[in-house]
């Protein structure tokens, strides 16, 4: 089965030349993988299948309950259906999960997973623990449409858009890897041939937040992260709530009012500089989409109230944008706009090939200093899992490394292509 898509915009760069990749990739043992799938698809797989519509649509309830909030991948184990049933979905369905290539685990307990894809593509996913929540970051595309220099994933070509089943699949290995699902099994007092087994029991979770900031700009696959959210956010499924999500642009400016109305979840822009001049060079992007108008758009982002505050993302590069007028000016313009927002300072995080050095300490403290005397929280953000580089801005896929001359023309094409 292939599900109807709409056309996705137009993005730069090295792209999958299928337009639009598929949400359902074929199998070679014809079975269809459920992940990724809402009810409605779900309900589709099963009456392409051979299910009568007033079957397709109650299995289609009770397979969503059992793949999202059960994390269920063996139809042996969906004790409400009947046992044939069971037989008659493991011939024709599947519950995948992404292939995992390699774990590390960080001296300060953050996680990193190298995964790979059906059709032998790279990505990766970091989970990062802290005291009060578990905030797992998901990568949206295999590779990256941009090229922020100081961003190691921006080195590298974009392959192609994750499918929301691979976007979903990160949010499942997750939950696997922790033990996060509901033990115990469920019984349906509608199902006669159902096994009379106890009522499963919920704990508490160390996955309490997702942020869509790992490898890719999610704005340029929009269709299917919002997709792959909304599964996330289901109140029968993985039901995480919208205000535990965050998404982050480096400022797709187009894009982002659809996903304050379609999508909902909390904002985040990659910023990191207040001058055309610097942020041309750290996020090309802004040739595209200047700073003020980046800054309107985030003004106008639906839902965004003091309570829901927007995050500047700005990454603290020594004598390129962390001097006090730099700090200034980032007040100035956060009180031009009126927005409700905070900004995370986040040292910068090295990796082979880049010109570029952290701030010292006693520079980003002062720089902090100056934004919350303005009024503005700016919290400096710990840097985690470096040593395993799996920090902000450090992963990539591929362990190659590429040469200034090579990042430099690299960087010539991406930038020729966003014209």
């Amino acid at each position: 089965m292939q599900t109807a898509a709409t056309p996705l915009m137009p993005i730069p760069g090295a792209i999958d030349p299928v337009p639009v990749p598929r949400a359902v990739t074929p199998r070679e043992d014809g079975r269809v993988d459920l992940m990724g799938l809402s009810r409605p698809q779900i309900k589709a797989v099963l009456e392409e299948a051979g299910l009568d519509t007033k079957q397709a649509k109650l299995r289609s309830k009770q397979l969503f309950h059992w793949l999202y909030h059960r994390g269920e991948t063996d139809f042996d184990a969906m004790t409400d259906l009947a046992k044939p049933m069971r037989g008659w979905m493991a011939e024709r369905l599947i519950v995948g999960r992404p292939q995992v290539v390699e774990a590390q685990v960080s001296s300060d307990g953050t996680r990193k997973w190298l995964l790979r894809s059906d059709d032998g593509q790279d990505y990766e996913m970091v989970f990062i623990p802290d005291a009060d929540r578990g905030t797992l970051c998901v990568s949206s595309q295999v590779g990256c449409t941009l090229n922020c220099r100081f961003c190691h994933t921006g080195t590298m070509r974009l392959v192609r858009n994750l499918t929301p089943g691979e976007i979903v699949g990160q949010v499942m290995l997750a939950r696997d890897a922790l033990g996060e699902w509901p033990r115990g099994s469920m019984a349906s007092a509608n199902d006669d041939e159902a096994d009379d087994t106890p009522q499963y029991t919920t704990d508490g979770r160390m996955l309490t937040n997702i942020v869509m900031m790992g490898m890719g700009e999610p704005l340029y696959n929009f269709d299917h992260v919002r997709d792959a959210l909304k599964i996330v956010m289901d109140g029968d499924g993985l039901a995480l709530s919208r205000r535990r999500i965050t998404l982050s642009t480096s400022g797709v400016v187009p894009m982002m009012a659809r996903a304050g109305e379609e999508i909902g979840v909390n904002l985040a822009v990659s910023l990191h500089a207040v001058t055309k001049d610097v942020r041309d060079e750290l996020v090309p992007l802004n040739k595209k989409y200047g700073i003020e108008e980046l800054l309107q758009a985030c003004a106008d982002y639906p839902g965004a109230t003091n309570a829901r505050r927007i995050t500047f993302e700005y990454v603290m590069i020594k004598d390129k944008n962390d001097s006090d007028d730099d700090a200034r000016e980032l007040v100035r313009l956060i009180r031009q706009f009126k927005l409700s927002a905070k900004v995370n300072l986040i040292p910068f995080n090295p990796w082979p090939g880049t010109d570029y050095e952290c701030s010292a300490p006693d520079r980003i403290r002062r720089f902090s200093e100056i934004v919350f005397q303005g009024g503005i929280s700016a919290p400096v953000r710990t840097p985690r899992g470096r040593d395993i580089m799996a920090a902000c801005g450090q992963l990539k896929s591929a362990s190659e490394k590429k040469s200034r001359a090579e990042l430099d023309r690299l960087a010539a094409e991406k930038q020729a292509a966003l014209g």
